[in-house]
């Protein structure tokens, strides 16, 4: 079972979410923060905002981790995106993002923010593993593939 299951349930997997920029991304994910474990919309969206503008959290591959410490929150949470269509996020290669992992920490942050932020930027420069997860039509089925991989 990968380490991240612990960070990550089904009901923070959100797929098809349509979004026009990052902006109004981070304030859906904000919004599912407060619908799902109570921690205020506007602080998550304003915090991942403002670490976005410090530089973009875009790998590549159509793959973004926007990461940022959250003073409300008690522990570490993730929360995965499928966006479509895909968006612009200043990605390196230029390719649109379509896969979204958010990470948010309690502050101070601790090694284990650190760990876990690398966990998911390996799981996703796998293309295979990116591929399985596109596949998915559910987020049981997704979840399911953070929690077996590698095979």
């Amino acid at each position: 079972m990968s380490a991240l299951s612990q960070y990550l349930e089904a009901r923070d997997i959100l797929l098809n979410v349509q979004a026009t920029s990052k902006l109004q991304l981070f304030e859906i994910i904000g919004k599912h923060m407060m619908t799902a474990h109570g921690v205020p919309a506007d602080s998550v969206a304003s915090s991942l905002q403002r670490r976005e503008l410090a530089g973009s959290t875009a790998l590549g591959n159509g793959v973004a981790i926007p990461h940022a410490r959250v003073k409300e929150l008690e522990r570490i949470r993730l929360v995965y995106a499928r966006l479509a269509p895909a968006l612009d996020f200043d990605t390196p290669d230029s390719q649109a993002v379509s896969d979204v992992v958010a990470l948010m920490v309690p502050a101070p942050a601790t090694q284990d923010h650190l760990d876990v932020l690398a966990h998911v930027a390996s799981l996703f420069s796998d293309q295979n593993f990116r591929e399985v997860l596109h596949a998915c039509l559910d987020p049981i089925q997704v979840k399911e593939v953070f929690e077996r991989w590698p095979r």
